[in-house]
Formats: C-alpha cells, structure tokens, sequence
C-alpha cells in the first residue's frame, strides 16, 4: 500500500510541496533538539537541488499512522531512546514499506539507539555504509561524511540498515551532520562547514525520494 502513496509523492514533488518528518520518540532523550536544523535543511534542498518540500516539518510519533504521510523522518537527540513493541512494529512497517529514517547522533543518543534498532530490525546489522554507495554521491559527491563536531576524537562514521537490499535506515556517528544545519548563530561553525552539512544532508533527502 505504501509504495503505491510513495510513487504519488514522487509524482507530486515536482508540481507541490511536500513535507517531511521529525521523528518524537519516548524515553526522556531530547527528539526536540536542532530546532532550526531540518528547516534549513529543507530551504537548502529547494534553492539548490530543485525540490519543493514544505520548510514546516511535521512532528511525528513513532507509533502514529501519519508516519506513513512522509518519504523521509529525522531523528536526533543527545540521550534515551525508548521504542515500544508497537513503535518498533510501525516503525518496521514504515522502513519496509518504502520509508526512510535518518538518525543524526547529536552526542550521546549512540548507545540508546543502537539498542533500539535492534527492536525494529532483530536480524538486520547496523553496518557501516561503504563511500562508493549511492547516498554519497547523489547531486554531491563525498569522499568521506563531514566531521561537523569533534566529540571523542573518533571519525566520523555512517552506519545504515538495508531492507531487500533498500538502505532504510541511514546513522550519522562522530559527525553531528544535524548541528552543521542549524542557524550559523548557534554553534558558530565555519561556512565551509556548514556547506558540507548541507550537501551531505541534501544527497540524503535526494537518495531518499528517489529510492
């Protein structure tokens, strides 16, 4: 049922706008934080990959059938992730019937959420995505994801879930990509930074309309 209601975004994205998710989930960590980040993420897609997604977010639920309303959800935070049965259940079915999440590790969220992926894949590996795939290299090409925050001295990292062979599910890690797009006023970081973070978080939102 789902892929039909994709193929009717797809359809639509070139004459309306569309709108994309903010995942709200339960445990006490901050699914609030980056309020200016998808915002601007999305005016970024519009003036510069020709999208036409609405520049309001939509709050979502992790249990709630109005996930299915949107192609791609983000989700971020710095602490406690907690995914009920059904979450985790409507969650699978919204991965698995043609949608897309994206988790940006705000710094701390890494050790609750790989946890709770485990609930909506039990078999699935979290496995780190390879820089010859496709979300690297979709109207921007990278070589490697942007380091926007340096937290522990790691690299930074992109980690995904693959469905039938459909990334599902993309992780950025040690990269903090959801602070690169806030207002330039709140962290303070560079232009050429905050450009990278853009264009990263751009091939995602592109790579997830169109697969």
């Amino acid at each position: 049922m789902y892929r039909f209601l994709i193929l009717i975004v797809f359809v639509s994205f070139a004459v309306g706008a569309q709108q994309v998710g903010i995942l709200k989930y339960n445990g006490g960590g901050d699914w609030y934080a980056n309020p200016t980040s998808v915002p601007n993420l999305i005016r970024f897609c519009n003036e510069n990959i020709h999208t036409a997604i609405d520049t309001k977010p939509v709050t979502v639920e992790a249990s709630s059938s109005e996930i299915f309303n949107y192609p791609i959800v983000f989700m971020t935070g710095h602490g406690n992730v907690f995914f009920t049965e059904n979450d985790a259940a409507n969650l699978r079915n919204y991965l698995t019937s043609g949608g897309f999440l994206h988790i940006s590790d705000n710094y701390g969220l890494d050790k609750f959420i790989r946890k709770e992926l485990k609930k909506i894949f039990p078999n699935a590996i979290l496995q780190e995505i390879p820089y010859n795939h496709p979300i690297y290299h979709q109207t921007y090409s990278f070589k490697n994801i942007p380091k926007i925050h340096e937290h522990d001295g790691k690299p930074p990292q992109g980690f995904g879930i693959f469905y039938e062979g459909r990334l599902v599910c993309f992780y950025d890690y040690e990269s903090d990509l959801s602070d690169g797009w806030e207002d330039q006023i709140v962290h303070n970081d560079p232009p050429a930074i905050r450009k990278k973070a853009l264009q990263m978080g751009a091939n995602i939102i592109e790579y997830a309309f169109t697969n």
